[in-house]
């Protein structure tokens, strides 16, 4: 697996905006790309400062998604927020473990519903 990470320096104020973003687009779009495997965005609100990692199958997949201009088309959209220049970097994931809370149940995948069947009554 392979970890893309994004530093930003977003302008305090504007930190909510960031994460909205990034729930609402920067996600929903990533799930749609090839080898996309997770994301993470770590925010400190006082100082604005911002990583976003995005996890791909492998490297490949990483450097395909940027040619795809889909990271740029995203990355775009968090521009007025930014109070200084983003870092990109790309890592081997060497260790990767996530757990869920104590005495959560971890949430099941949507299943598709089988279409209705229709009788003869």
């Amino acid at each position: 697996m392979f970890a893309r990470m994004t530093i930003l320096q977003v302008k305090p104020e504007r930190i909510d905006d960031g994460i909205k973003i990034y729930r609402t687009s920067v996600v929903p779009e990533a799930k749609k790309q090839k080898g996309f495997r997770g994301a993470c965005l770590l925010a400190d609100r006082a100082s604005g400062k911002s990583i976003s990692i995005t996890f791909w199958r492998n490297e490949k997949d990483a450097v395909a998604n940027e040619e795809s201009l889909y990271y740029q088309e995203q990355l775009v959209k968090s521009l007025s927020l930014l109070a200084g220049p983003m870092i990109r970097e790309g890592y081997e994931v060497s260790v990767y473990r996530l757990d869920t809370p104590a005495g959560s149940k971890p949430r099941p995948h949507p299943k598709k519903k089988p279409a209705a069947k229709k009788t003869g009554l």
